[in-house]
């Protein structure tokens, strides 16, 4: 009996080579994610023709079932809850509010400035525990008196920072 490069050894009567190595070529590229997905179930079901000169079809099942287990450990893997992202540390949270800093609406409408600013206040409070929490449905919810001039703040970097806020809050 000669070997192969899959390792089969060829035998008289045994699996049409092309076709075992197509399926092995399918299984290589599902388990390493370079090709499309496969499931046990289509391990299972292959057949190969039974040819002259070709692979000992013990070996080849052997090989096949140890894939099939492979693929169904990838499948419980995959179907597992994803992990959420980290959770955020509260003192982070503190600093990056603290710290934020809104560009002025000088010739056009925006959020009352003092407004945002108790807001914000709030949010840091709940962070630090010295007032109840603020959910993220609390800073969508978030409403603001608006203004002319010097007094206000731009009412799209205001919205786009308590978007990523309650995205941030929501990880909790």
């Amino acid at each position: 009996m000669a070997a192969t490069a899959e390792g089969f050894p060829v035998v008289m009567r045994g699996y049409h080579r092309v076709q075992v190595d197509e399926l092995l070529g399918r299984v290589r590229a599902a388990l390493d994610g370079s090709g499309p997905p496969l499931t046990a179930d289509d391990v299972r079901q292959a057949r190969f023709d039974v040819v002259m000169r070709g692979y000992d079809r013990r070996a080849v099942d052997a090989l096949l079932q140890e894939t099939v287990l492979e693929l169904q450990a990838m499948a419980a893997t995959s179907a597992a809850p994803r992990h959420r992202r980290p959770h955020i540390q509260p003192e982070w949270l503190v600093g990056w509010v603290h710290s934020v800093r809104f560009p002025r609406a000088i010739a056009r409408q925006g959020y009352v400035m003092a407004d945002v600013d108790a807001f914000l206040d709030r949010v840091i409070a709940g962070l630090r525990g010295t007032q109840p929490p603020v959910s993220a449905r609390d800073v969508r919810e978030a409403t603001f008196r608006t203004a002319r001039f010097n007094g206000a703040y731009d009412e799209q970097d205001v919205d786009r920072f308590l978007a990523q806020l309650a995205a941030a809050l929501e990880q909790d």
